[in-house]
């Protein structure tokens, strides 16, 4: 079980950003890095592309930032480390200032039916 996960609300504690709050979107694990919202803006040149209906120009988009950067925000909004407590086949995180457990944030979607 990963100790950051999709959805969680985190800190960063180190770079350019130090102090930004976000949510996590996407995770690349082989490469150690995290997708934050609104974190590590950069700017990228795009050619316009007709075809996927694109214009071009320049896009500001979040670039991925090292893991070991961020922390995970507890339930009072301070920086944790995670920890585990198995009992019995069930694992849960728990975050290591309070002892309080990580909660899933569950996002729907909304699919689009044909």
């Amino acid at each position: 079980m990963p100790k950051i996960k999709r959805n969680d609300q985190i800190i960063v504690i180190a770079g350019k950003d130090k102090g930004k709050k976000g949510r996590v979107l996407r995770i690349i694990v082989d490469k150690q890095r995290v997708l934050v919202e609104g974190v590590g803006m950069i700017k990228k040149h795009v050619k316009p592309n007709p075809q996927r209906n694109i214009a071009g120009g320049i896009l500001t988009q979040e670039a991925p930032i090292h893991i070991s950067n961020v922390a995970l925000l507890d339930s009072e909004g301070n920086a944790t480390r995670v920890g585990f407590h198995v009992e019995g086949a069930k694992k849960t995180r728990i975050a290591r200032s309070n002892g309080g457990t990580i909660t899933e944030k569950k996002v729907t979607t909304t699919s689009k039916k044909k």
